[in-house]
């Protein structure tokens, strides 16, 4: 897949631009449909399938105040979407003058101008323009006078609930690891930077990486989970602590921190994921670090028994 940053530098060349819009946080199972019929349309036509996407999310610069976690790095996204198969993605930036367009400046200067496109694909709730005011329909009619197709894809459930962005950070929040799972249709993932911590977890024998996840980010519930963990291409599995570790502190920042199993090495300042598989149990205060050890020993059997 190929990624192009800034729209400028997107140079058509006659093939036939089959585009999908949206801002596919956590390129869910409702994204991939909109995804997968974009893909389809270009392998039965021809031409290219692409995503333009805008960077940072739209919220992050209008609502500051308001703006949901976000489910997925940028990184992660256009790794999504390039296992979908499509063909090209285009990151732009965000900014107030284009946060003032109408909607039909939005369309004639970026889909027409400037890609070219033959077909747009959107979901049922998409908005664009100033102040959201575009919707399908309205896109919809500005491709007939424009001369190209849009389709709307319809809203996907899972176990009669709708798939949304919203929803998922909402069944993170709450621990919900399979659910969230089964509106993603993948394990949920977190990525950081492995940073330096208390190192407390040597001393107790239980060595972590301790993640650092940008506060952008949405981060599962408080509490202990079995997880996969993936470094340098090379994956393994883990349990992970997310708390602000009550043990040993009053008040202390949430804190992510994985001890990998049959691993040893010094990874300071490497990237990691964590795709979480199940929660074990909620966070508590011990009232000894026997007791912690004991509990922490307990964990990590279960951990390894769920991932075996």
């Amino acid at each position: 897949m190929q990624l192009i940053y800034e729209i400028e530098n997107y140079k058509p060349n006659n093939q036939e631009l089959y585009l999908a819009l949206g801002n596919f946080d956590g390129v869910h199972r409702g994204h991939q449909s909109l995804i997968k019929r974009a893909v389809e349309r270009k392998n039965a036509s021809g031409g290219i399938s692409a995503a333009f996407i805008f960077e940072p999310h739209p919220a992050q610069l209008l609502t500051p105040d308001h703006t949901p976690l976000l489910l997925a790095t940028p990184q992660r996204k256009a790794w999504l979407l390039e296992n979908m198969g499509l063909d090209l993605l285009i990151y732009n930036r965000f900014t107030r003058d284009i946060a003032s367009l109408s909607p039909e400046d939005f369309v004639s200067h970026f889909l027409v101008e400037q890609l070219q496109v033959k077909e747009v694909f959107v979901g049922f709730n998409y908005s664009f323009g100033f102040k959201g005011s575009g919707k399908p329909e309205t896109l919809k009619q500005l491709g007939d006078q424009y001369n190209f197709a849009v389709h709307i894809i319809e809203p996907v459930t899972v176990d009669g609930e709708l798939v949304s962005s919203s929803a998922i950070r909402q069944a993170l929040e709450e621990g919900k690891i399979s659910q969230a799972a089964r509106m993603l249709g993948y394990d949920p993932i977190l990525d950081g930077i492995v940073i330096e911590g208390e190192r407390r977890g040597r001393q107790l024998g239980y060595p972590t990486a301790n993640v650092g996840i940008e506060k952008q980010y949405n981060i599962p519930a408080k509490g202990v989970y079995a997880a996969r963990a993936e470094i340098n291409h090379n994956q393994y599995n883990a349990v992970v602590n997310i708390g602000s570790k009550p043990t040993f502190h009053e008040e202390y920042p949430i804190s992510v921190e994985a001890h990998l199993f049959d691993f040893a090495g010094d990874i300071y300042g490497q990237p990691i994921s964590l795709s979480f598989i199940e929660k074990i149990r909620d966070e508590k205060r011990f009232d000894s670090l026997e007791a912690l050890v004991a509990q922490i020993t307990k964990d990590a059997q279960t951990a390894q028994s769920i991932l075996k």
